[in-house]
């Protein structure tokens, strides 16, 4: 089975994860951020990834920390459940609908961070969470997993539709992409190595 348990804590946040990338037998998850606790929700569910999520942060100063260091530790647990990403499938792309809004999303699991991230949100806040903390959400997931990640919004006029279209997208995409490639013998790299 992969999975892994992350505690890290700092000064501006305290989170705990426990993810198994294989089995979704449970999921919880309590950031304190009503709207980012519904798209982690929908990651898992649509991911089929088993979380147990909690994290206390300094939300008197906003919400930036908080869903940074949720991404960081996130990307990290990805990472360390992988291991050495024998067999898995690397890459993968979903184009996924929500009402009117399209998004589209690319993994390639190839040991180095980055994100290309192309989505217009049109107001400042969804619920109690800044809609520029999307991309920060999945800059420091990218950079955490090693992972490259291209996320970009299609079209769409409703914001939390156009979210929710990212963070399904981004859950369909990373299960096929980590996902267990039978016919791969080791690592599915040139080099040798991700």
């Amino acid at each position: 089975m992969r999975k892994s348990e992350i505690a890290r804590e700092t000064k501006e946040t305290k989170i705990y994860l426990s993810l198994d990338v294989d089995e979704c037998e449970e999921v919880r998850i309590d950031t304190g951020i009503g709207f980012f606790d519904h798209m982690l929700n929908l990651f898992a569910r649509h991911g089929r990834f088993g979380m147990d999520l909690s994290v206390e942060g300094d939300y008197e100063v906003d919400n930036h920390h908080v869903i940074e260091d949720t991404g960081i530790v996130i990307g990290k647990a990805f990472k360390e459940a992988l291991r050495d990403k024998s067999g898995i499938k690397r890459y993968s792309s979903m184009f996924t609908p929500m009402d009117e809004s399209l998004s589209r999303v690319c993994v390639d699991i190839s040991g180095r961070g980055m994100l290309v991230f192309d989505a217009s949100f049109t107001c400042e806040r969804i619920g109690a969470m800044e809609t520029e903390m999307i991309e920060e959400f999945f800059r420091a997931f990218a950079l955490s997993s090693g992972i490259t990640l291209h996320v970009a919004v299609m079209y769409g006029k409703n914001n939390h539709h156009m979210a929710e279209a990212i963070f399904k997208g981004f859950a369909r995409a990373l299960k096929e992409a980590v996902s267990i490639d039978k016919s791969v013998e080791g690592i599915p790299s040139t080099k040798g190595i991700l």
